[in-house]
């Protein structure tokens, strides 16, 4: 029995348009990346799931420990479920969220949020101002993992933190051994332009050009990285450092530096990371929509589908049509709101009625357009469980 097959049979009583998540490419995607990863935890970016009991399901595996969430709100209710062990790695101006972790001791003690400036700094003091807090804030420091070459003229990576040399970090690190009521307790550095960019595009040319910029960068983050956390443990005593993502788990752990990577897409194995040469994965999240009508006798229209990922704009943002395979979108109106057509000869064998399955681009945002991640087991649905926006949660 063929993928499609299974999941026809596993999901004949949902109406689509529905989601699922297939366990066994999860658990075989899993196991990868814990390979990957030798021997160093993975903490498991929440932005990359959002769902709750497909978190509790990975961080019950061997390898996996710890969440990076991205929002406050989110951290605090994930503490509130019984979750510890949170790092906020995007930085948070929620002064209602402050506030809230502050006065909770418990979640102060498991939730580690992100600074990269002292302009963080003072709007936390001035946030807190009028607060008691109960336990100490944890801070995390964001570094830039950027590559930049040729004087400046050229960066790859993504726009995250103005602190990029030793020098930098210790000087911030110093400011908040100094404040009171605050900890450093980790360093965090992402290498977006390794670990989010596929070095096996379909252009090989431009694939070429991918390998080199990531080759020279990672040579040089591995030393720039090695400096800067050298200097700040002079200063804190750090628990962590986090690096890395799905894209680059086994060159980022080969640091010494690095004591855990961050990955969670992986689990799901979207679109994007079919176009990586170190390591292939699984399609495991998915989604259905039925086909309503049949315009021409090569063309069929499905309902929705619309589901564009974040991102440059371009076409490999867009689902990609998956089961059967075969089909394409229409050049005139792509992946669209309401409908979306659908060409190609696998297109003549279907009937109003049948489902066409389809990929998201990106890991996360799937789970923002449905409430449910029904779990298929074999040709079975084993459970349904909630995504956030089950919950009643969207956080960003």
């Amino acid at each position: 029995m063929d993928d499609r097959q299974r999941y026809d049979r596993a999901t004949a009583a949902l109406e689509p348009p529905f989601a699922i998540l297939d366990l066994a490419a999860m658990r075989a995607n899993a196991a990868s990346m814990v390979r990957r990863a030798a021997g160093k935890p993975i903490r498991v970016a929440t932005k990359s799931l959002r769902s709750r009991p497909v978190l509790e399901r990975v961080l019950a595996l061997d390898g996996f420990r710890g969440l990076m969430a991205f929002t406050l709100p989110e951290a605090l209710w994930l503490a509130s479920r019984g979750r510890t062990d949170i790092l906020v790695a995007y930085p948070t101006a929620d002064r209602q969220a402050l506030a809230a972790l502050a006065a909770d001791a418990d979640a102060a003690r498991h939730i580690t949020i992100t600074v990269d400036s002292a302009d963080h700094l003072a709007y936390l003091d001035q946030a807190l101002s009028g607060v008691h807090p109960r336990h100490e804030i944890r801070l995390c420091l964001d570094i830039d993992a950027g590559f930049v070459a040729l004087g400046g003229r050229f960066r790859a990576g993504a726009l995250r933190s103005p602190v990029r040399d030793a020098d930098q970090a210790a000087r911030l690190a110093a400011d908040i051994a100094k404040r009171p009521g605050y900890r450093l307790a980790g360093l965090l550095a992402y290498e977006a332009q390794i670990a989010g960019v596929g070095d096996a595009p379909q252009s090989a040319a431009y694939g070429r050009v991918v390998r080199l910029m990531q080759t020279l960068s990672a040579r040089e983050l591995v030393l720039r990285r090695g400096r800067i956390v050298n200097a700040v443990r002079q200063v804190a005593d750090l628990e962590f450092v986090n690096g890395g993502g799905t894209g680059s788990i086994e060159r980022t752990v080969r640091e010494k530096a690095v004591t855990e990577v961050a990955a969670g897409s992986g689990l799901f194995h979207p679109r994007l990371f079919d176009f990586y040469r170190g390591f292939t994965g699984h399609p495991a999240a998915m989604f259905a929509l039925p086909v309503v009508r049949r315009p021409s006798p090569d063309t069929v229209t499905v309902l929705g589908g619309g589901y564009i990922a974040s991102g440059p704009p371009g076409t490999g943002r867009a689902p990609q049509p998956y089961l059967p395979a075969g089909l394409r979108y229409s050049r005139d109106e792509g992946a669209g709101e309401v409908q979306t057509p659908l060409t190609g000869q696998a297109a003549e064998d279907l009937r109003v009625g049948d489902r066409v399955w389809f990929r998201h681009a990106k890991a996360g945002e799937l789970c923002e357009r449905f409430d449910t991640l029904h779990l298929v087991d074999g040709d079975t649905v084993v459970e349904s469980v909630p995504t956030y926006r089950g919950e009643g949660r969207t956080f960003l």
